[in-house]
C-alpha cells in the first residue's frame, strides 16, 4: 500500500485529454472512449475524478486548443488542475488536492504516453503514491520523424515497464479498462 499516512481513498487523473494534444494522436477514438469509460465508472463508484489540463505558450488558456476534447465532460465539483510541466505535480496544486481528499491510490489515463503520462507516472510513485496504469486508455502522436518509435511501440513499451514497476512501500502496475475495477478500491 501507499507509503503516505491515513490515504485510503482513489483517485483517477484525467491528463491532458485536450483538442490541441490529442487532435493527431494514435488511436484517438477509442482512447477517448475507453477514459469515457473509465470516468462513468469511477462516477458510479464514488471515486474522485481529478482533471490535469496542460497550458503553454503554443497552447494558451482558454483557447480552442487548450479545452478538454468534447467527449469527456468535468463536473464542477471534480477538482481541476492546471500544470505548464509534464509531471501534473510539477509547480501545481495536485498534491494538496489528493491530500485533502485522502488519496493515496491513482489509475492514470490520458496524453501524451511518451512525455506527460511517463512523469506523471514517475512523479507519483516517487511521491509514495501506489499508480496504476490504465494501458488502453493513454495515447501520444506520431513522432518517428524525430527518430522516436512509432506510437504503438511507444505505448506497448510503456505498459510493459509500467507493469513491472515497484518501490518499497508502493505498488504500481497497468491494467485494461474492462479489468479496473473502481468498486473494489473505495474503502469500506
Amino acid at each position: 500500500m501507499t507509503t503516505l499516512i491515513d490515504r485510503p481513498h482513489t483517485a483517477l487523473l484525467v491528463i491532458d485529454v485536450q483538442n490541441g494534444v490529442v487532435a493527431h494522436a494514435y488511436d484517438r477514438d477509442r482512447i477517448v472512449a475507453n477514459i469515457a469509460t473509465l470516468v462513468d465508472k469511477a462516477r458510479a463508484a464514488g471515486v474522485e475524478i481529478v482533471w490535469v489540463q496542460h497550458s503553454s505558450d503554443n497552447m494558451p488558456q482558454g483557447s480552442e486548443s487548450w479545452q478538454y476534447v468534447p467527449e469527456l465532460v468535468r463536473r464542477d465539483p471534480e477538482p481541476l488542475v492546471h500544470k505548464r510541466y509534464p509531471d501534473s505535480f510539477e509547480d501545481t496544486d495536485l498534491t494538496e488536492v489528493l491530500a485533502a481528499r485522502g488519496v493515496g491510490r491513482l489509475f492514470v489515463a490520458g496524453a501524451q504516453t511518451d512525455e506527460c503520462i511517463r512523469s506523471t507516472l514517475h512523479g507519483a510513485l516517487v511521491r509514495g503514491y501506489d499508480v496504476t496504469l490504465v494501458g488502453d486508455a493513454h495515447t501520444t502522436e506520431d513522432l518517428s520523424s524525430y527518430g522516436a518509435p512509432t506510437p504503438d511501440k511507444v505505448i506497448a513499451h510503456t505498459n510493459l515497464y509500467w507493469q513491472y514497476q515497484a518501490a518499497p512501500g508502493r505498488t504500481a502496475g497497468t491494467l485494461d479498462t474492462a479489468d479496473v475495477d473502481f468498486a473494489a478500491a473505495v474503502p469500506a
